[in-house]
Parts: structure tokens; sequence; C-alpha cells
């Protein structure tokens, strides 16, 4: 291959990256906690969207319950957010993100 060639498809692919994160912004992904009580909805980027609590949990003497929950969901719909992330970028690369290359 030519470096001309080389930077030609690094070029292609930096853009088709881009796209793929422009297009995470738009996709959602959710976390809950306590059997659906607590509900965090968050963008393929990794930002919270949405905080979502059932009623039936805003008693003051469960106020440090509905944090702990409110803590798991935020986690996981980080955890789920990241997952989309590597998994649209992995199809991008076709792996080469494990080999350091990007």
């Amino acid at each position: 291959m030519n470096m001309d060639k080389i930077m030609k498809q690094a070029q292609k692919m930096q853009a088709q990256m881009a796209k793929v994160q422009e297009e995470l912004a738009d996709e959602k992904v959710e976390g809950n906690s306590g059997g659906g009580m607590v509900t965090v909805t968050a963008n393929g980027q990794g930002e919270i969207l949405a905080v979502r609590i059932d009623p039936e949990v805003t008693g003051e003497e469960d106020v440090e319950m509905l944090e702990d929950l409110v803590l798991a969901a935020v986690n996981e719909a980080l955890r789920k957010s990241k997952e989309l992330a590597n998994s649209r970028m992995g199809q991008l690369t076709g792996g080469l993100g494990s080999l350091g290359l990007f």
C-alpha cells in the first residue's frame, strides 16, 4: 500500500467514527434498580438524560435507600452506555481498537 492510500483510508475511518459518535448521542439505554423503582436513562455518549423515581419510594424515612437506588441505576445506565459505544466503535474498527491503534 502506498502512503496516500493509507491516509485516505484513515480519513474515511475518522469520518465514520465521527458519524457513529453523533448517532450514539441519539441512542438511549436505561439502568434501573429496586425492581424498577428508580430508572436512569443515558445516551450512547454517557450523558444522563433522565431520572425517574416511582412515587412509592419517596417517603422521608427512605431517603438513604433512595440515594442508593439512584446511584445503582446511574451506574447501570453508564455501564450500558459504555457497552453500546464500544460495540458501535468495535463494529467500525473491526477490532483494531483492541490493538491500541484507535
